[in-house]
């Protein structure tokens, strides 16, 4: 995926005169997929464009759904909300070709095996996608992508049907996202918090190709169905353009991670709140904190499960730990006077805990190993604090 929107200037004045011609027998229309690369977060996951090669026409163009720009006004809160547009862009081979080649990415092409008729319909149906009007698309990462737009026009281009071999490795939506984000565990543990139950399924051999490398391997076992009854296959040939530059640095996993992190909290509330024991305290200062930060988390977490429109956000067990009730819990936690609500408060969220952490892999939804120190965490807490205030006060 590209980070911003470049078009050469000149190739606005041609193109709309290019596709007033058929390409020509010459043509050639192929896949582009470049390898993931960890130079920013979505570069993580690969990318996936279209070249249209027309050496009689003097053709040869990358069309790349992929484009979107991060100063778009409220670019975070409306990729929260599920309401980012992307764009399809254009751009000569050559500046596609030198961009990837320095950022050292692997890009393989795939020439795609289709007929005269059907190159010209999928070349049209590019241009008319390309129309000011039809160019912006809104995004879904998982449904509507960078990805799936070739693949959906490349189906719909063919006379006849498409074949899929189906995978038989049963990976959920989960696997596929998180072995991209292996080397990041910081990504992973965002998007394990983030993505709720529906990201648990198993995916079919289509929605695998969401993602690029998904795609690739799909494509080169897939055949055409024709009405006749022929069968071919659907890519001809297959090379490799650009070659990983494996002299750049890459990113490797960080000591600092998300279960060290929650293990080290977990440590240092446990070593707090024994001392509190030991003086029959309550510490109010380690609740506010905690269920300070918890509260604005599940805000988060309500946010993208009720409001936002992406479909794998809702619903969200992680609710169960991390809710907006948490702030009210804060203002309980802070008033003396309110020690007995307090008190309910804490043996409400405790029984909750308790119970959560009893069907921890029985829940329909795959929780990061970071998460257990962190619900421990609050548990603790909500138990020692029934104990206390019952005992003190």
């Amino acid at each position: 995926m590209k980070k911003y929107l470049f078009i050469i200037s000149f190739l606005l004045l041609i193109l709309p005169i290019k596709a007033q011609l058929p390409l020509s027998e010459e043509s050639r229309i192929s896949i582009l997929t470049s390898y993931p690369s960890d130079e920013e977060v979505f570069t993580l996951y690969g990318h996936t464009a279209i070249r249209i090669l027309d050496p009689a026409q003097n053709i040869d163009l990358v069309f790349n759904y992929g484009i979107f720009d991060f100063h778009t006004p409220n670019f975070i809160y409306r990729f929260a909300k599920g309401e980012t547009d992307y764009k399809l862009g254009v751009d000569n081979f050559q500046n596609y070709f030198i961009e990837y080649q320095m950022r050292g990415s692997k890009v393989v092409e795939q020439a795609l095996n289709l007929n005269q008729v059907e190159k010209e319909k999928l070349w049209q149906a590019l241009i008319v996608n390309y129309e000011p009007q039809n160019r912006t698309y809104r995004y879904n990462f998982f449904f509507d992508n960078c990805s799936t737009k070739p693949r959906d026009l490349v189906e719909k281009a063919v006379e006849g049907k498409i074949n899929y071999k189906e995978n038989k490795n049963k990976l959920t939506f989960r696997d596929l996202i998180n072995d991209c984000t292996r080397n990041h565990y910081w990504y992973t543990f965002g998007c394990d918090l983030a993505l709720g139950s529906p990201t648990d399924r198993i995916t079919t051999i289509r929605e695998q190709m969401f993602l690029p490398l998904y795609l690739v391997s799909a494509f080169d076992e897939a055949t055409i169905s024709t009405p006749s009854g022929e069968s071919r296959k659907l890519v001809q040939s297959s090379s490799v353009l650009i070659e990983e530059n494996k002299d750049i640095d890459k990113s490797s996993p960080s000591l600092f991670s998300p279960l060290f992190v929650s293990i080290s909290l977990l440590l240092a509330v446990t070593t707090l709140t024994i001392i509190a024991f030991k003086r029959k305290k309550i510490f109010r200062g380690i609740d506010i904190v905690l269920f300070s930060i918890a509260g604005i988390a599940g805000l988060i977490l309500f946010f993208l499960s009720f409001i936002s429109t992406h479909p794998a956000t809702n619903p969200n067990w992680s609710l169960i730990w991390l809710h907006p009730f948490h702030l009210i819990g804060v203002i309980l936690f802070s008033v003396k006077k309110l020690n007995k609500a307090a008190y309910y408060y804490h043996f409400i969220n405790f029984a909750a805990l308790t119970l959560l952490l009893i069907g921890w892999y029985i829940i329909p939804q795959q929780y990061n190993t970071a998460f257990i120190p962190l619900v421990l965490t609050l548990w603790m807490r909500s138990g020692y604090s029934v104990y206390i205030i019952k005992k003190i006060y």
